[in-house]
């Protein structure tokens, strides 16, 4: 049984879906005027996570993530550039799916654009204003009042005194209450407008959820999600305007990923004031951005900064030092496969469920991450580099793999080619030490060499300078290998 930590009751729920067997989940995308911050990746990176996992629990899920494509931020750009604000967001678009498509995630059931959405708009504000919910100024807009919705402040758990006193709203007269949210406004001289019965303008930027989510997804759906940030308002007011509208409840569980944390001075040095997605993806690598990520669990906030990078770079490298080790075991053509050992059986399918327990309790990713390590470890304990492929350990090796594989699926993870990537680790990990390759490689030639001239003490000395280094060193059958030590 799933459990979802649901932001509206602040506590796990076992999840029940509305239709047997299918998830409608609604999840907040961005507002294309720029590259997304690094923070805006969050989410997109862990809901590819639980639409995964329902998918792998047997749920059909139809995931809809929107793109804002009219907002005051793409009209101030458009402006600045002297194009059309449609420009603007179509080049915006295409760059967030450049990112996206780097990064590996699943592509989404629909990504409806606003614009797209704006009869359905029109519509739903009517809909609002008959059920006397909304009022219209003579000035043209169209107020959404929040008093007349009885459960405003559900989601952020304020009642309206707390709100009123605390929040940061737009003031204007032609509001009865200062909470009242604009759902249509006049447009301003030269920018775009669509008609509607109160004049020509352009919807405010709460409403154009709630419309998208039930025109695809139906009045009610079993998950909406989005950052921590969004809770109040803009969450709070799609519950008032769907409920408002349709009379249904409009959202069995909110899920809300907390923010990313940036611990230091030295990455916002490195990549910028403002650090994008694209910025880390081309500096580190997506493979990183997502570990990171995820090595977090989704309501704890992420750390960013420099040693965190350095650590989860490490962390990848044991991974892909593993998978490398495994892989060549099972490359190895003289030897048939043979029985994994029961111990390591009941290792991997402790591991496997202990996963799944995680997955099932509110996606409790740093858990999984724990498992995957334990298993690394107990792996590593009976295979190391040079070491003679037996049957037992090409088996050990295909169980391995398969057990990473099941966990990158579900995270998206560990889709490298094992080799070349663990080296672009490895030259990241020799970076930060401040090592260059060509210095180990000529230190370890020259322990080669004494090894041949049988000069056990240089060789000796040479493997404790390495060692010193944080370079471990392998001597096979096929020569000398080393590697960072992780």
């Amino acid at each position: 049984m799933i459990k979802i930590y649901n932001t509206q009751t602040k506590q796990k729920e076992e999840f029940h879906s509305i239709e047997d067997r299918k998830v409608k989940m609604y999840v907040c995308g961005p507002t294309v005027y720029d590259l997304l911050h690094v923070g805006n990746f969050r989410g997109a990176i862990f809901f590819n996570l639980v639409r995964n996992w329902f998918e792998y629990r047997g749920y059909e899920v139809t995931y809809v993530y929107n793109y804002t494509d009219i907002d005051d931020k793409i009209i101030k750009r458009a402006n600045e550039e002297s194009i059309k604000t449609e420009d603007v967001a179509e080049k915006y678009i295409a760059e967030f799916e450049k990112d996206f498509q780097n990064l590996g995630l699943k592509p989404h059931s629909h990504n409806p654009r606003a614009t797209h959405h704006i009869d359905g708009m029109v519509e739903m504000i009517e809909k609002l204003i008959e059920n006397e919910k909304a009022y219209v100024t003579e000035g043209g807009e169209v107020f959404y009042s929040v008093e007349s919705f009885s459960e405003y402040g559900k989601l952020s758990h304020k009642n309206l005194d707390e709100l009123q006193s605390g929040a940061r709203v737009e003031v204007t007269a032609n509001k009865k209450n200062p909470l009242d949210f604009v759902l249509w406004k006049p447009s301003k001289p030269n920018e775009p407008k669509w008609p509607s019965p109160w004049g020509e303008g352009r919807p405010g930027w709460h409403i154009e959820c709630s419309v998208m989510s039930s025109k695809i997804l139906g009045d009610t759906i079993d998950i909406h999600g989005g950052g921590i940030d969004l809770i109040f308002p803009h969450h709070e007011n799609e519950i008032a305007q769907s409920e408002g509208s349709s009379g249904k409840s409009f959202v069995k569980y909110w899920m809300h990923n907390n923010f990313i944390n940036f611990g230091d001075e030295k990455m916002s040095k490195s990549l910028g004031n403002t650090v994008t997605g694209r910025a880390f993806i081309e500096k580190y690598h997506p493979e990183i951005f997502k570990f990171m990520i995820l090595m977090a669990h989704y309501r704890s906030q992420s750390d960013f900064s420099v040693n965190q990078v350095n650590n989860a770079v490490a962390g990848l490298a044991r991974i892909y030092s593993s998978l490398v080790l495994a892989s060549e075991a099972l490359a190895a053509s003289d030897v048939q496969r043979g029985e994994i050992p029961k111990k390591f059986v009941t290792l991997l399918q402790g591991a496997k469920k202990a996963t799944e327990q995680a997955l099932d309790d509110d996606f409790n990713t740093p858990e999984v991450f724990a498992r995957v390590f334990e298993t690394i470890r107990a792996f590593n304990s009976r295979f190391r580099p040079g070491q003679k492929v037996t049957p037992e350990i090409k088996a050990m090796a295909g169980g391995f793999r398969d057990f990473m594989k099941f966990v990158g699926e579900q995270m998206s993870l560990m889709r490298e080619e094992p080799k070349s990537f663990l080296v672009s680790l490895d030259s990241m990990l020799l970076d930060h030490k401040g090592l260059k390759r060509e210095d180990i490689d000529q230190l370890v030639e020259q322990r080669v060499q004494a090894r041949l001239e049988k000069n056990f003490e240089e060789s000796d000395r040479l493997r404790d300078e390495l060692t010193a280094m944080g370079i471990e060193i392998h001597d096979t059958p096929e020569g000398t290998v080393w590697e960072v030590q992780k």
